[in-house]
């Protein structure tokens, strides 16, 4: 039999030994999160880029407005924020079609498609708004939209400047709120840094908003988007669910293209 003096070092011993690997575990969560979020891609699509100059950075940004033969509204521009390993380039199809008069901006962020620099969403907010800024000089109608990560960046940018309408694509409550979820036994609200919690932005937009969700989203759970929803001022969202689609296909639905656009599939506005 182990003497009680032996047993209750032995537990001591153990204890310490699981903490120091709890708090180890804490540490490389904590020290490599980004690397979770934010997954750069290649720019693969054949578009005409613009290059915003942030001073630590130099962010690229696809564009269809290069394009002299093209014919469009010069008042009207879409900024696009892209999911979190997306190349935003093939994006600007799908979006001219939706978009057909307007003029294309889809930024590629940073370390993506060729953008220099270190993603965060202070970094990635701050060059949204810079972009902004910039396309509002010749477009004076803006309409935003944010694909999964990037509807926190559009969420924010919509809540600081005059836009014309707000879309969100498969958009989450709170980053922090899916965290949470798949790392229950850890104390995410201490470790994460970029907790993108649109929830927070939304409550005064007023502007027309649309929330386009894929029925079957393994991705960004479908109540995550409905809790956003609930969150915006009474009469500002249409909530639209394409059943068919999950969280990467949706795009490739025919729904897709018409809620973009704030339209049904037959053509009549939503």
């Amino acid at each position: 039999m182990v003497p009680m003096s032996r047993l209750s070092k032995a537990l001591a011993v153990g204890a310490t030994a699981i903490a120091l690997i709890y708090l180890a575990i804490c540490a490389l969560l904590y020290l490599s999160q980004r690397s979770y979020i934010y997954y750069p891609s290649h720019r693969s699509a054949d578009t005409a880029t613009i290059t915003l100059d942030r001073g630590d950075a130099r962010v690229l940004v696809s564009t269809n407005s290069i394009d002299r033969d093209r014919d469009y509204d010069h008042d009207r521009a879409v900024l696009y924020f892209g999911g979190n390993a997306e190349d935003v380039s093939r994006a600007i199809g799908v979006l001219d079609r939706a978009f057909p008069d307007a003029a294309i901006y889809a930024m590629h962020y940073r370390s993506y498609g060729g953008s220099t620099g270190t993603p965060s969403e202070r970094a990635l907010v701050a060059d949204a708004m810079a972009l902004f800024e910039h396309v509002v000089e010749q477009h004076p109608r803006i309409a935003v939209v944010g694909r999964s990560l990037g509807s926190g960046i559009a969420v924010q940018v919509a809540a600081s400047k005059p836009v014309d309408r707000l879309v969100l694509v498969t958009p989450y409550n709170s980053l922090l709120e899916l965290a949470a979820e798949h790392f229950r036994l850890f104390p995410t609200r201490f470790l994460l840094r970029d907790k993108y919690e649109s929830w927070r932005y939304v409550g005064r937009l007023h502007v027309p908003t649309t929330i386009v969700m894929a029925g079957h989203d393994r991705i960004i759970p479908n109540e995550s988007s409905r809790r956003l929803a609930g969150a915006f001022p009474p009469g500002v969202v249409t909530v639209v669910e394409i059943p068919e689609a999950d969280h990467n296909s949706l795009s490739n639905s025919p729904a897709y293209v018409a809620a973009l656009a704030g339209r049904d599939e037959a053509g009549n506005d939503r």
